[in-house]
Protein backbone atom coordinates (compact mmCIF):
# COMPACT_ATOMS: atom_id res chain seq x y z
CA UNK A 1 0.00 0.00 0.00
CA UNK A 2 1.45 3.42 -0.92
CA UNK A 3 2.51 5.46 2.06
CA UNK A 4 1.40 9.03 2.67
CA UNK A 5 2.71 11.29 5.41
CA UNK A 6 0.63 14.04 6.99
CA UNK A 7 2.09 16.81 9.14
CA UNK A 8 0.74 18.87 12.02
CA UNK A 9 2.89 21.88 12.89
CA UNK A 10 3.09 22.58 16.62
CA UNK A 11 4.63 24.80 19.29
CA UNK A 12 4.81 23.46 22.84
CA UNK A 13 4.83 25.42 26.08
CA UNK A 14 4.11 24.85 29.73
CA UNK A 15 2.18 27.09 32.12
CA UNK A 16 3.10 26.45 35.74
CA UNK A 17 4.13 22.95 34.73
CA UNK A 18 1.00 22.15 32.70
CA UNK A 19 1.75 21.54 28.99
CA UNK A 20 -0.01 23.21 26.06
CA UNK A 21 0.49 22.10 22.47
CA UNK A 22 -0.59 24.74 19.92
CA UNK A 23 -1.35 23.27 16.49
CA UNK A 24 -1.02 26.10 13.99
CA UNK A 25 -0.80 24.44 10.55
CA UNK A 26 -1.41 21.17 8.73
CA UNK A 27 -5.03 20.54 9.74
CA UNK A 28 -8.06 20.51 7.42
CA UNK A 29 -10.42 23.43 6.97
CA UNK A 30 -13.26 23.35 9.46
CA UNK A 31 -16.90 23.97 8.62
CA UNK A 32 -18.84 26.71 10.39
CA UNK A 33 -18.31 30.32 11.30
CA UNK A 34 -18.10 30.63 15.09
CA UNK A 35 -15.59 28.79 17.26
CA UNK A 36 -18.44 26.68 18.65
CA UNK A 37 -19.42 25.62 15.12
CA UNK A 38 -15.82 24.94 14.16
CA UNK A 39 -15.34 22.88 17.32
CA UNK A 40 -18.36 20.78 16.30
CA UNK A 41 -16.79 20.29 12.86
CA UNK A 42 -13.47 19.27 14.41
CA UNK A 43 -15.17 16.88 16.83
CA UNK A 44 -17.48 15.17 14.34
CA UNK A 45 -15.42 15.21 11.13
CA UNK A 46 -11.74 15.61 12.02
CA UNK A 47 -11.28 14.27 15.54
CA UNK A 48 -8.07 12.59 14.39
CA UNK A 49 -6.36 16.00 14.72
CA UNK A 50 -7.09 15.96 18.44
CA UNK A 51 -6.09 12.36 19.06
CA UNK A 52 -2.99 12.47 16.85
CA UNK A 53 -1.66 15.59 18.54
CA UNK A 54 -2.25 14.94 22.25
CA UNK A 55 -2.72 11.19 22.70
CA UNK A 56 0.12 8.70 22.95
CA UNK A 57 2.46 7.96 21.22
CA UNK A 58 3.00 11.66 20.36
CA UNK A 59 1.43 13.17 23.46
CA UNK A 60 0.34 12.18 26.95
CA UNK A 61 -2.72 12.45 29.19
CA UNK A 62 -1.46 15.75 30.61
CA UNK A 63 -1.11 17.58 27.27
CA UNK A 64 -3.81 20.11 26.40
CA UNK A 65 -4.15 20.89 22.71
CA UNK A 66 -5.00 24.31 21.30
CA UNK A 67 -5.98 24.55 17.65
CA UNK A 68 -5.07 28.07 16.49
CA UNK A 69 -7.58 29.47 14.00
CA UNK A 70 -8.48 32.76 12.34
CA UNK A 71 -11.26 34.47 14.33
CA UNK A 72 -14.79 34.76 12.97
CA UNK A 73 -15.16 38.16 14.67
CA UNK A 74 -13.04 40.80 12.88
CA UNK A 75 -12.44 42.55 16.21
CA UNK A 76 -10.66 39.46 17.56
CA UNK A 77 -7.00 38.64 16.93
CA UNK A 78 -7.20 34.84 17.00
CA UNK A 79 -9.53 31.93 17.53
CA UNK A 80 -8.81 28.76 19.50
CA UNK A 81 -10.34 25.37 20.23
CA UNK A 82 -9.03 23.52 23.30
CA UNK A 83 -9.02 19.75 23.72
CA UNK A 84 -7.39 16.94 25.70
CA UNK A 85 -6.89 13.18 25.70
CA UNK A 86 -10.61 12.33 25.78
CA UNK A 87 -12.44 15.24 24.18
CA UNK A 88 -13.01 18.97 24.04
CA UNK A 89 -12.61 21.63 26.71
CA UNK A 90 -14.82 24.72 26.80
CA UNK A 91 -12.19 27.17 27.99
CA UNK A 92 -8.62 26.80 29.24
CA UNK A 93 -6.85 29.67 31.00
CA UNK A 94 -3.49 27.93 31.37
CA UNK A 95 -3.77 27.14 27.66
CA UNK A 96 -4.58 30.78 26.89
CA UNK A 97 -1.49 31.87 28.81
CA UNK A 98 0.53 29.37 26.78
CA UNK A 99 -1.14 30.54 23.58
CA UNK A 100 -0.22 34.18 24.28
CA UNK A 101 3.45 33.29 24.80
CA UNK A 102 3.25 31.18 21.63
CA UNK A 103 1.79 34.07 19.64
CA UNK A 104 4.71 36.21 20.84
CA UNK A 105 7.12 33.45 19.79
CA UNK A 106 5.48 33.51 16.34
CA UNK A 107 5.85 37.30 16.12
CA UNK A 108 2.10 37.88 16.40
CA UNK A 109 1.99 39.54 19.83
CA UNK A 110 4.25 42.33 21.10
CA UNK A 111 5.49 42.67 24.66
CA UNK A 112 2.85 44.52 26.69
CA UNK A 113 0.42 43.84 23.86
CA UNK A 114 -3.04 42.31 24.23
CA UNK A 115 -4.45 39.48 22.15
CA UNK A 116 -8.23 39.28 21.88
CA UNK A 117 -9.06 35.60 21.57
CA UNK A 118 -12.30 33.99 20.47
CA UNK A 119 -13.19 30.70 22.20
CA UNK A 120 -16.25 28.43 21.89
CA UNK A 121 -17.69 29.87 25.14
CA UNK A 122 -16.85 33.56 24.72
CA UNK A 123 -14.14 36.09 24.05
CA UNK A 124 -11.16 36.58 26.37
CA UNK A 125 -8.18 38.90 26.46
CA UNK A 126 -4.56 37.95 27.14
CA UNK A 127 -1.97 40.65 27.88
CA UNK A 128 1.72 39.75 27.65
CA UNK A 129 4.09 41.34 30.18
CA UNK A 130 7.74 40.76 29.38
CA UNK A 131 8.48 37.49 27.62
CA UNK A 132 6.64 35.06 29.83
CA UNK A 133 3.98 36.61 32.07
CA UNK A 134 0.41 36.80 30.84
CA UNK A 135 -2.75 38.24 32.38
CA UNK A 136 -6.00 36.73 31.11
CA UNK A 137 -9.40 38.36 31.47
CA UNK A 138 -11.54 35.25 31.52
CA UNK A 139 -15.18 34.65 30.64
CA UNK A 140 -17.79 35.63 33.28
CA UNK A 141 -17.77 33.18 36.19
CA UNK A 142 -20.30 32.35 38.89
CA UNK A 143 -21.29 29.99 41.68
CA UNK A 144 -24.48 28.16 40.78
CA UNK A 145 -24.98 26.13 43.99
CA UNK A 146 -23.42 26.40 47.44
CA UNK A 147 -22.78 23.70 50.05
CA UNK A 148 -23.96 20.74 48.00
CA UNK A 149 -23.49 17.42 49.79
CA UNK A 150 -23.07 14.15 47.92
CA UNK A 151 -22.49 10.70 49.35
CA UNK A 152 -19.23 9.29 47.94
CA UNK A 153 -18.94 5.49 48.29
CA UNK A 154 -15.91 4.57 50.35
CA UNK A 155 -15.51 8.12 51.68
CA UNK A 156 -18.89 9.22 53.01
CA UNK A 157 -20.56 12.62 52.55
CA UNK A 158 -18.57 15.32 50.75
CA UNK A 159 -19.72 18.95 50.57
CA UNK A 160 -18.70 21.51 47.98
CA UNK A 161 -19.79 24.34 45.70
CA UNK A 162 -20.79 24.03 42.05
CA UNK A 163 -19.30 26.84 39.97
CA UNK A 164 -18.51 27.88 36.39
CA UNK A 165 -15.13 29.36 35.47
CA UNK A 166 -15.17 28.44 31.78
CA UNK A 167 -15.65 24.77 32.75
CA UNK A 168 -17.86 23.23 35.45
CA UNK A 169 -16.26 22.55 38.84
CA UNK A 170 -17.15 20.95 42.14
CA UNK A 171 -14.97 22.74 44.71
CA UNK A 172 -14.28 20.99 48.02
CA UNK A 173 -12.47 22.59 50.95
CA UNK A 174 -13.47 20.29 53.82
CA UNK A 175 -11.92 16.87 53.22
CA UNK A 176 -9.46 14.49 54.84
CA UNK A 177 -6.92 14.44 52.02
CA UNK A 178 -3.33 15.75 52.14
CA UNK A 179 -2.56 17.82 49.04
CA UNK A 180 0.94 16.58 48.35
CA UNK A 181 2.45 15.64 45.00
CA UNK A 182 3.36 12.26 46.50
CA UNK A 183 -0.37 11.61 47.06
CA UNK A 184 -1.48 12.13 43.46
CA UNK A 185 -2.69 8.53 43.13
CA UNK A 186 -5.01 8.71 46.14
CA UNK A 187 -6.13 12.24 45.28
CA UNK A 188 -7.03 11.09 41.78
CA UNK A 189 -8.99 8.14 43.17
CA UNK A 190 -10.88 10.39 45.62
CA UNK A 191 -11.77 13.00 42.98
CA UNK A 192 -12.81 10.34 40.48
CA UNK A 193 -15.16 8.91 43.11
CA UNK A 194 -16.63 12.38 43.74
CA UNK A 195 -17.21 12.96 40.03
CA UNK A 196 -18.97 9.61 39.67
CA UNK A 197 -21.08 10.29 42.77
CA UNK A 198 -22.18 13.65 41.35
CA UNK A 199 -23.14 11.94 38.10
CA UNK A 200 -25.06 9.21 39.92
CA UNK A 201 -26.90 11.80 42.03
CA UNK A 202 -27.85 13.88 38.99
CA UNK A 203 -25.93 16.91 40.26
CA UNK A 204 -24.88 19.03 37.28
CA UNK A 205 -24.16 22.53 36.11
CA UNK A 206 -26.54 24.90 34.36
CA UNK A 207 -28.63 23.25 31.63
CA UNK A 208 -27.57 19.83 32.91
CA UNK A 209 -23.95 20.23 31.82
CA UNK A 210 -21.65 17.66 33.39
CA UNK A 211 -19.40 18.73 36.25
CA UNK A 212 -16.23 17.31 34.75
CA UNK A 213 -13.60 19.03 36.94
CA UNK A 214 -13.15 18.28 40.65
CA UNK A 215 -11.12 20.74 42.76
CA UNK A 216 -9.80 20.22 46.28
CA UNK A 217 -8.36 22.99 48.46
CA UNK A 218 -6.22 23.23 51.58
CA UNK A 219 -3.81 25.60 53.28
CA UNK A 220 -0.61 25.96 51.21
CA UNK A 221 2.31 23.66 51.85
CA UNK A 222 5.47 24.73 53.68
CA UNK A 223 7.39 27.45 51.89
CA UNK A 224 4.59 28.25 49.41
CA UNK A 225 3.53 31.91 49.42
CA UNK A 226 -0.16 31.56 48.55
CA UNK A 227 -3.64 31.92 50.00
CA UNK A 228 -4.44 28.27 49.29
CA UNK A 229 -3.26 25.23 47.39
CA UNK A 230 -5.37 23.03 45.13
CA UNK A 231 -5.56 19.72 43.37
CA UNK A 232 -7.66 19.64 40.20
CA UNK A 233 -8.74 16.47 38.42
CA UNK A 234 -9.46 17.12 34.75
CA UNK A 235 -11.64 15.14 32.33
CA UNK A 236 -9.73 12.09 31.14
CA UNK A 237 -8.18 11.37 34.52
CA UNK A 238 -5.12 13.63 34.40
CA UNK A 239 -4.44 16.14 37.16
CA UNK A 240 -3.64 19.77 36.43
CA UNK A 241 0.01 20.56 37.11
CA UNK A 242 -0.80 24.28 37.18
CA UNK A 243 -3.23 25.87 39.67
CA UNK A 244 -5.87 25.58 36.89
CA UNK A 245 -7.01 28.93 35.52
CA UNK A 246 -10.68 28.08 35.00
CA UNK A 247 -10.66 26.39 38.42
CA UNK A 248 -9.13 29.45 40.01
CA UNK A 249 -11.78 31.56 38.26
CA UNK A 250 -14.49 29.34 39.75
CA UNK A 251 -12.84 29.64 43.17
CA UNK A 252 -12.73 33.44 42.91
CA UNK A 253 -16.44 33.50 41.98
CA UNK A 254 -17.25 31.40 45.07
CA UNK A 255 -15.12 33.57 47.34
CA UNK A 256 -16.80 36.70 46.00
CA UNK A 257 -20.26 35.14 46.46
CA UNK A 258 -19.41 34.44 50.12
CA UNK A 259 -18.19 38.01 50.66
CA UNK A 260 -14.60 36.86 51.14
CA UNK A 261 -13.05 38.51 48.07
CA UNK A 262 -13.61 42.16 47.19
CA UNK A 263 -13.21 43.45 43.62
CA UNK A 264 -9.54 44.16 42.94
CA UNK A 265 -8.31 42.06 45.87
CA UNK A 266 -5.53 39.63 44.88
CA UNK A 267 -5.83 35.91 45.58
CA UNK A 268 -2.70 33.76 45.19
CA UNK A 269 -3.57 30.22 44.21
CA UNK A 270 -0.94 27.47 44.30
CA UNK A 271 -1.24 24.25 42.33
CA UNK A 272 -0.22 20.78 43.42
CA UNK A 273 3.35 21.22 42.09
CA UNK A 274 3.71 24.61 43.82
CA UNK A 275 3.32 26.95 40.83
CA UNK A 276 1.25 30.12 41.42
CA UNK A 277 -1.55 31.99 39.67
CA UNK A 278 -2.59 35.44 40.88
CA UNK A 279 -6.29 36.15 40.54
CA UNK A 280 -8.79 38.92 41.16
CA UNK A 281 -12.32 39.81 40.12
CA UNK A 282 -14.17 42.85 38.94
CA UNK A 283 -17.92 43.26 38.80
CA UNK A 284 -19.94 44.66 35.92
CA UNK A 285 -23.44 44.90 37.28
CA UNK A 286 -24.19 41.42 38.59
CA UNK A 287 -21.51 39.82 36.42
CA UNK A 288 -18.20 38.64 37.91
CA UNK A 289 -15.19 38.84 35.59
CA UNK A 290 -12.08 37.01 36.85
CA UNK A 291 -8.54 37.93 35.85
CA UNK A 292 -5.75 35.36 36.13
CA UNK A 293 -2.01 36.02 35.87
CA UNK A 294 0.60 33.32 35.30
CA UNK A 295 3.73 32.52 33.34
CA UNK A 296 4.47 30.20 30.43
CA UNK A 297 7.63 29.09 28.66
CA UNK A 298 8.18 27.69 25.18
CA UNK A 299 9.50 24.12 25.35
CA UNK A 300 9.65 23.02 21.72
CA UNK A 301 8.34 23.28 18.20
CA UNK A 302 8.25 21.14 15.08
CA UNK A 303 6.13 18.79 13.03
CA UNK A 304 4.11 15.78 14.14
CA UNK A 305 4.28 13.15 11.38
CA UNK A 306 1.57 10.57 10.70
CA UNK A 307 2.31 7.63 8.38
CA UNK A 308 -0.84 6.30 6.71
CA UNK A 309 0.39 2.71 7.30
CA UNK A 310 0.91 3.30 11.02
CA UNK A 311 -1.90 1.63 13.02
CA UNK A 312 -1.51 4.40 15.61
CA UNK A 313 -1.20 7.26 13.13
CA UNK A 314 -4.10 8.98 14.87
CA UNK A 315 -2.99 8.16 18.38
CA UNK A 316 -4.04 5.55 20.91
CA UNK A 317 -7.68 6.42 21.44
Amino acid sequence: MPTSISELHYIDSHTGGEPTRVIHAGFPELAGTTMAEKRASLQHSHDWVRSASVNEPRGSDAVVGALLLPPSDPEMDAGVIFYNNVGYINMCVHGTIGLAVTLAHMGRLATNGTARIETPVGNVEATLTGRNFVTVENVPSYRSRADVTVDVPGYGPVTGDVAWGGNWFFLVEQHSQFLLLANVGELTHFCTAIRQALRNAGIAGTDGMEIDHIELFSAPGAGIDADSQNFVLCPGGAYDRSPCGTGTSAKLACLHARGKLAPGQTWRQAGIVGSIFEGSVETRGNTVIPTIKGSAYITGEGRLLSDSNDPFAHGIR
